[in-house]
């Protein structure tokens, strides 16, 4: 093929995804999955809602679009995928809207002119969506089957998981049919169940939904007639690499993913096996994010992290740390020459995560300030995942629980010298295969030691009002009674007297409290907390102490039919009430458990 210029071009949306027989849009590889939200939608929704309101002659404009056209019948969108893909979803639910006003007005002199409105939008419609002539739409109308197994957008995003909702949704003949089709996301509710494409083309429906037939045949011609883009072509792939990490003229920001991920794939040989590999990756990323442990960004940051230790990237005492994009691009670009062994390095880290997800002492250190997953990766990364076990685990995530309870409990932040500083040194020791465990306990015990004083951090357990902590002493007490230890996602935080409800004048009386602001204050200390099951805190968690104790196992109505054991324990308390007095012996014995655990006494 003779190289061309690139060639641009003002076209009305409706003719840029009018495509040929033999053609289709193309999502390469290398670009980011659709990242769309309903927030974007709603701004297109509502520049078209405001152009049409405007009642303006002139076209109005939706930005460039870049497309590499290197590749026969291919047209590779570099810039201006996602608003392509949104732009073909709000096609599809206009193309049900119209079916369904087609299906129901009564044809008459008052409506003829309004009913070939709607029928010749949605016969520019069918032309875009299924590339259907007059004999071909006529076959769709008597069956929807004709419909099928046409594609006008094909998706080879090494980022994008859920590939087949776009076509399910454009092959559906209904709206439901496009629901019971797509995928529904493990764990999620209500929306947040499904992918960005069907929630942006359910919110182009709805919208939608809410037209009469006149408006709808009034916003079909104006986006059809009236909505433009300049679409711009290039003929060299090379040209169009540069492109896309140069440009994004009206999209989202890339992420840090996004451009590493696309200058790996561009660096890898072997194409196919990298596909494979980042999209392993992706896809166990992503679960760990709906899990809210990590994301792919992440990933990249920790193993930045690591290598910097490793390989002495910075010194002694120096914090300063290198965005993610500029240390893999820019400071070590090296790295992305070995795209497969660099992956290798990542898919490591996303298994270790995975692996100990559901270590209860895990669960327990993701209650804290996230920035303990660098140092506790950096630790684990020297182990073999096949191997690594709670065993190995256990001891270095104490050492990071203690360092972070005090950063819990205190009034500055983790930038603080007292933990950022020791943390980046300490790195290097963690990294480090030949410092074992017991060097690094050592290491933070004399941290501790130096830097605080066992009184001053007391003070600040007994005032403690936050819930955090709550998790920290069910753990210690737990091991204190040599009990096995472990929370659900759908676990309370009790609070032993109730810091609300119908009866709280009387129990606060009852409990020796003379006024609001001390009841508010007792309520809320550690000695009034513990963990409780869901079903169990629902039942009584404004009741009175003697109620709380519960009478039976058998009911699991009360402390007694816990599985967790200071309720249990509660359940034998001597005394039915729960005053002040017990507020605070309960708070020291608290603050005296969990300042043993941090001094490592």
């Amino acid at each position: 093929m003779a190289t061309k210029n690139i060639e641009p071009n003002l076209r009305l949306i409706s003719e840029y995804t009018k495509l040929g027989k033999d053609d289709r849009f193309r999502i390469p590889e290398y670009q980011r999955g659709y990242s769309w939200t309903t927030m974007h939608c709603d701004k297109l929704w509502q520049d078209i809602e405001a152009f049409i309101d405007s009642g303006a002659d002139d076209p109005y404009f939706f930005g460039t679009i870049i497309i590499d056209c290197s590749t026969d019948n291919c047209l590779n969108l570099i810039d201006g995928q996602q608003r392509t893909t949104t732009f073909l979803l709000l096609l599809k639910a206009l193309q049900l809207r119209l079916k369904e006003a087609l299906d129901t007005i009564q044809v008459g002199p008052d409506t003829r002119a309004l009913y070939m409105g709607l029928s010749k939008s949605q016969d520019a419609i069918y032309t875009i969506l299924y590339k259907a002539d007059d004999v071909k739409q006529v076959e769709i109308q008597d069956d929807w089957n004709k419909a099928k197994g046409i594609t006008i957008l094909e998706n080879k995003s090494i980022n994008e998981l859920y590939k087949d909702d776009f076509q399910n949704i454009i092959e559906a003949e209904t709206y439901v049919e496009a629901e019971k089709a797509v995928h529904k996301i493990p764990r999620k509710q209500k929306d947040n169940k499904y992918t960005n494409f069907f929630r942006n083309f359910k919110y182009f429906y709805e919208k939608l939904l809410l037209y009469s037939e006149s408006n709808l045949n009034n916003f079909a011609k104006i986006f059809l007639g009236k909505c433009q883009i300049i679409e711009i072509k290039s003929w060299q792939i090379e040209q169009a690499i540069t492109m896309f990490n140069s440009l994004n003229s009206t999209g989202m920001p890339l992420s840090d993913a996004d451009i590493i991920s696309a200058q790996l794939f561009s660096k890898e040989d072997d194409k196919d096996t990298f596909i494979d590999k980042w999209q392993g990756i992706t896809l166990l990323a992503n679960q760990l994010s709906q899990r809210k442990v990590m994301n792919i960004d992440a990933v990249l940051q920790q193993f930045m992290y690591i290598n910097r230790a490793k390989n002495n990237h910075y010194g002694l005492n120096q914090v300063t740390t290198p965005g993610i994009r500029k240390y893999y691009t820019i400071e070590h670009s090296e790295l992305l020459n070995e795209p497969m062994a660099l992956c290798d390095s990542f898919e490591k880290i996303l298994q270790t995560w995975n692996k100990i997800k559901d270590y209860p002492i895990i669960k327990l250190l993701l209650k804290f300030n996230e920035n303990f997953k660098m140092f506790l990766m950096a630790y684990l990364y020297r182990f073999d995942v096949n191997d690594l076990c709670p065993e190995d685990v256990q001891p270095i995530a104490e050492c990071l629980l203690r360092l972070f309870a005090i950063i819990e409990v205190g009034d500055v932040g983790f930038s603080s010298s007292n933990f950022k500083t020791f943390l980046f040194n300490e790195n290097f020791r963690l990294v480090d295969e030949n410092y074992d465990i017991y060097q690094i306990e050592a290491d933070f015990s004399k941290h501790i030691e130096v830097t605080w004083k066992k009184e001053d951090v007391l003070d600040y357990l007994k005032e403690y009002d936050k819930n955090i902590l709550v998790f920290l002493n069910e753990y210690l007490y737990a091991k204190e009674q040599n009990r096995n230890f472990d929370f659900d996602d759908r676990v309370n935080v009790e609070h032993i007297m109730p810091a609300s409800g119908h009866n709280i004048e009387a129990i606060r009386m009852d409990a020796h409290i003379k006024t609001k602001e001390e009841f508010d204050a007792l309520a809320n200390l550690l000695g009034n907390k513990i963990l409780l099951e869901e079903d169990i805190n629902k039942s009584i968690s404004n009741d009175w102490f003697k109620t709380k104790k519960g009478s039976t196992i058998q009911s699991k109505r009360g402390y007694k039919g816990s599985r967790y054991g200071m309720a249990l324990d509660l359940s034998k308390y001597p005394k039915d009430k729960w005053g002040k007095k017990d507020i605070e012996d309960a708070t020291a014995i608290v603050a005296e458990r969990i300042v043993k655990f941090i001094f490592k006494k």
